[in-house]
């Protein structure tokens, strides 16, 4: 294919991607705006009149970043594996597979839809959090890096699941029994700096923990951990999870009958 053809192909399978979740808004955008919206009134509001400040920053204030990159996380995760995975059920990805679309733009196209949503869905919950705080942005550049690379790498990471995946249950599984533990200990609801030195030491191992903070750095300036080692940790964590993807994509492993 040229690079002309390769471009349209890979805008036909974004704005697939970019329908398929505009369309089914009720379901896709409209439930982590209603969720964050509980989560500031009854952890912005409620509780956190009663916690005070942290980290120099008035409660509501400290867990906006983490509500914002939570709803980044998992949606951006959700697009991905569901739709390959469904593409994959119904077998309509062989016919994909077999035209002379380049894998790489395959694999751009499914992510790349991912990020879009990820993107829309950190941007609604962005504007419900001005209702009940202000955000000042403490550094432009480092948080549309973070945003945008999270983004990539749990969209990669959603179509690794949907390849070894072989029902909606396996879908499932690593949003509940992984994703969603590594979130709710990954910093969003509060500072490590709380925990006792073990719990501490053991909590620099969870890669989302260096997520939320780098955002939180990026959005208030104060970071549990350090910044260049979450930018270089993500970066290698996109690179790797983008030679597995294409990895499975050319030897076509549970893809090809």
């Amino acid at each position: 294919m040229t690079v002309s053809e390769q471009w349209i192909a890979f805008l036909t399978i974004l704005r697939k991607e970019i329908k398929r979740f505009t369309r089914i808004w009720i379901q896709t955008l409209l439930p982590p705006a209603i969720t964050m919206i509980l989560y500031f009134v009854i952890f912005g509001k409620l509780i956190g009149s009663r916690i005070g400040e942290m980290g120099g920053f008035s409660y509501i204030e400290f867990v906006a970043p983490g509500l914002i990159m939570m709803a980044v996380i998992t949606n951006a995760y959700a697009n991905v594996s569901s739709s390959f995975f469904s593409a994959k059920f119904q077998r309509s990805i062989e016919e994909l597979l077999v035209s002379p679309t380049p894998n790489y733009i395959i694999l751009l196209g499914y992510v790349m839809g991912g990020v879009a949503r990820g993107m829309a869905v950190g941007l609604i919950v962005t504007g419900m959090s001005l209702f009940f705080t202000n955000l000042h942005i403490h550094h432009w550049l480092t948080t549309l890096f973070i945003v945008f690379m999270t983004s990539v790498l749990f969209s990669l990471a959603g179509f690794i699941n949907a390849i070894y995946a072989n029902t909606f249950d396996d879908v499932s599984i690593i949003p509940t029994f992984i994703l969603t533990p590594l979130t709710y200990f990954g910093g969003v609801f509060y500072s490590i700096n709380l925990l006792p030195e073990f719990w501490q030491q053991v909590s620099i191992l969870n890669p989302i923990l260096h997520m939320v903070n780098a955002f939180r750095y990026g959005m208030l300036g104060i970071s549990d951990v350090h910044i260049s080692m979450a930018l270089i940790g993500l970066t290698l964590f996109v690179v790797i999870l983008f030679a597995v993807a294409m990895h499975l994509l050319k030897t076509g492993k549970r893809l090809r009958a």
